[in-house]
């Protein structure tokens, strides 16, 4: 495996793109009945990654794609799959490495939907979730897995008659986040006992040194498939900052969601604790909230992101936790409510609008606290933001039914805690907890009295 490693430490130089650019993915390879697929999912025609990377996998090549958030790398790696997997039916054919559930769930339905008419079976292993009904899942076989590093490592040393021993394909997506989240120990574990002859797809944002030791142990003679080397945000994407005073925080958001009444929010902030407030803040002041964080049990956060797909809820407010891989196609505003410390984030949280050709807007509350994070991210982007333009006596018009909102959610919070002690569950700020009936009733039990 030496000279193998040696191989995997230089990676090929980018393809050069044939002169003539293949209009659709029959040019680039793909079979009949996927071509079909992709059709039915309404991809008319392949993303740059899938132009670059999808011929190359179909060589039997292992990739390296560099590519941003909502590119198409999905596709990039399921289609040579299926492809390989119809010339050579096997189970346990393909697994796929990702960091966070949510995109576990979101890339298994891509494959379930492309290779539905093939009768593909894909079992999304991540934590949250009993083991006990995964074991029964993994005895199945599926075709293909698709799992977070840690719940894997586990099933692999504690499930009785699961191995990886017949594996083909080995994806690791958003692999930069994978080892920032320190799955790297998980990730040696897995690399371990599968098989050395397989193919190998390593889909990065950013190709940081950790992605490049892994590129080294993990793929041999990888082609380097790269759509962006720069970061960028989409040209459709409008971007605005506002500078607030950091204790009108809440009335600010609420102008902007008022003056942008009829679209859809993605509102992200630093915290769980700061998620779950706002949400109950808006839905206070009657605006369709809902949170998703990582405090939150899995059914839960896939129920918030449901609601929120399926247009039930307008405002969908969360933590990073959802700022990578999440496809939810009509995200029209994206607000920072809090800065993103790391300024690759900004690209992550504001690349979920404007997906996909659509246009869209993003808006950055910066506070005097921010002053330097915010200036990190313009140099990163290389572009000055300009302001989202405002009327400040609005806004303070706003403060005291704000001030009240507040009031009630720090109480409904403080609730929540108390039943979450007693219960020991999770809870969602969708059964909202009656606190203003309390209150309500309190008063007019003293104006009785």
């Amino acid at each position: 495996m030496a000279a193998g490693e040696e191989e995997g430490s230089v990676a090929e130089p980018e393809q050069e793109p044939a002169a003539e650019e293949p209009r659709s993915f029959k040019d680039l390879g793909v079979t009949d009945v996927l071509c079909e697929a992709c059709d039915q999912l309404g991809w008319k025609v392949p993303t740059k990654i899938q132009i670059e990377a999808i011929p190359v996998a179909l060589q039997g090549r292992d990739v390296i794609g560099l590519a941003e958030t909502g590119s198409g790398k999905t596709g990039a790696f399921a289609l040579p799959i299926l492809q390989a997997l119809l010339e050579t039916p096997q189970r346990l054919f393909a697994l796929v490495l990702t960091p966070t559930r949510e995109l576990a769930f979101q890339i298994s339905e891509q494959f379930e939907a492309l290779g539905s008419s093939i009768g593909v079976q894909s079992t999304v292993i991540v934590g949250g979730i009993d083991t006990m009904s995964q074991s029964l899942a993994l005895a199945k076989k599926p075709h293909v897995i698709i799992a977070t590093p840690g719940r894997l490592v586990d099933h692999l040393e504690n499930t009785k008659g699961f191995n990886l021993r017949a594996l083909k394909f080995l994806v690791m997506d958003e692999a930069d986040r994978i080892l920032n989240m320190d799955f790297e120990t998980e990730v040696d574990k897995i690399l371990k006992v599968i098989p050395r002859d397989r193919k190998t797809f390593l889909f990065s944002a950013t190709m940081t040194k950790k992605v490049q030791k892994l590129q080294r142990a993990a793929l041999k003679n990888p082609v380097k498939c790269a759509v962006s080397s720069k970061y960028q945000t989409v040209e459709k994407l409008q971007q605005y900052y506002i500078f607030i005073p950091s204790k009108f925080k809440d009335s600010y958001l609420v102008y902007i969601l008022n003056e942008l009444a009829g679209n859809s929010f993605m509102i992200f902030c630093s915290t769980c604790n700061n998620t779950q407030r706002t949400a109950l803040l808006l839905r206070n002041l009657g605006f369709t909230a809902i949170p998703l964080h990582g405090q939150m049990s899995q059914n839960k956060r896939l129920g918030s992101l449901n609601k929120f797909k399926a247009k039930a809820r307008s405002i969908l407010l969360a933590t990073d936790v959802a700022s990578r891989g999440l496809d939810i196609p009509h995200v029209d505003v994206v607000i920072n409510f809090d800065i993103p410390t790391h300024s690759k984030d900004y690209i992550h949280r504001v690349g979920r609008t404007a997906r996909a050709g659509r246009s869209g807007k993003s808006i950055t509350f910066v506070t005097q606290y921010d002053v330097e994070l915010f200036q990190r991210i313009e140099h990163l982007i290389g572009k000055k933001l300009p302001a989202f333009p405002m009327q400040e006596e609005e806004v303070m018009m706003l403060t005291e039914r704000v001030a009240e909102a507040q009031r009630f959610a720090r109480m409904e919070l403080r609730e929540q805690g108390e039943k979450k002690r007693s219960r020991n569950d999770d809870d969602d700020t969708e059964e909202a907890l009656g606190v203003r009936n309390k209150v309500a009733g309190g008063k007019k039990k003293k104006r009785k009295a």
